[in-house]
């Protein structure tokens, strides 16, 4: 079984994704388990030899997501002697009855450029490749044993999300288009990992200028009916 011709692809290098969502208060990741062997990583692919490597991480999103307006950003360089340990991917393979003379490329140290994705969860059907068992949703606080340094590569999105949560505005695309402010509250809460008052982060939020603010959200008593809230369209993004 031939699952992917070498010959079509630039050699040593890959792309994983994290790709985010966030549902029920809880910040998500997708993750893939392999057909019968336990092992659980990353959404990832390899590169075509014509194709930018953006475009190639965008194909392989559509192909899990089915999306392709997807917010998308380059954050590391994954390249450690570690890669070089190809044990997870030969299992993979041998279990799947794949060729391995045939994809023995495949079984080489690849060096990873990582991506994150920032998805509304309820805009997503995930689908599994030819190789796994399944595609889903994982809370980031729960997330099963990552092949290779996929832990490292979740850890240093997250790491990055963090830092850049007001210039990046992370809710834009992990919250319909109208939100309420204690929406916007629970995203940013999931991202960093600890509960905020809610009258700074209202007035932190309000301060950047970055909301445009909407009819109110009715479903009880009209005078504790919450605003919805927009993002701007007419301003920049913060640096």
């Amino acid at each position: 079984m031939a699952i992917l011709d070498g010959e079509s692809f630039l050699p040593n290098l890959a792309f994983d994704s994290v790709v985010f969502g966030f549902s029920g208060g809880s910040l998500k990741i997708l993750i893939m388990e392999y057909h019968n062997t336990g092992l659980f990583a990353l959404p990832g692919g390899f590169v075509k030899f014509n194709e930018d490597l953006n475009e190639a991480v965008k194909r392989g999103l559509k192909e899990r997501t089915g999306l392709e307006d997807i917010y998308l950003e380059q954050f590391y360089t994954f390249g450690n002697f570690k890669r070089n340990q190809t044990n997870d991917m030969r299992t993979i393979l041998k279990t799947n009855e794949v060729d391995l003379d045939k994809n023995a490329w495949l079984l080489d140290r690849m060096v990873s450029v990582a991506y994150y994705a920032l998805i509304n969860y309820e805009d997503v059907v995930p689908k599994p490749d030819y190789l796994s068992d399944s595609c889903e949703w994982y809370d980031v606080e729960q997330l099963p044993d990552l092949i290779q340094d996929h832990k490292d590569i979740v850890e240093k999105a997250l790491e990055t999300l963090r830092v850049n949560i007001d210039r990046k505005l992370i809710g834009v695309n992990l919250l319909p288009q109208k939100f309420t402010m204690k929406e916007l509250q629970g995203v940013y809460e999931a991202i960093l990992g600890e509960k905020l008052r809610r009258t700074s982060f209202q007035r932190k939020i309000l301060g950047l200028s970055i909301l445009e603010r909407h009819e109110k959200q009715f479903s009880g008593a009209a005078n504790k009916a919450p605003f919805l809230y927009s993002f701007s369209t007419k301003k920049e993004t913060p640096n």
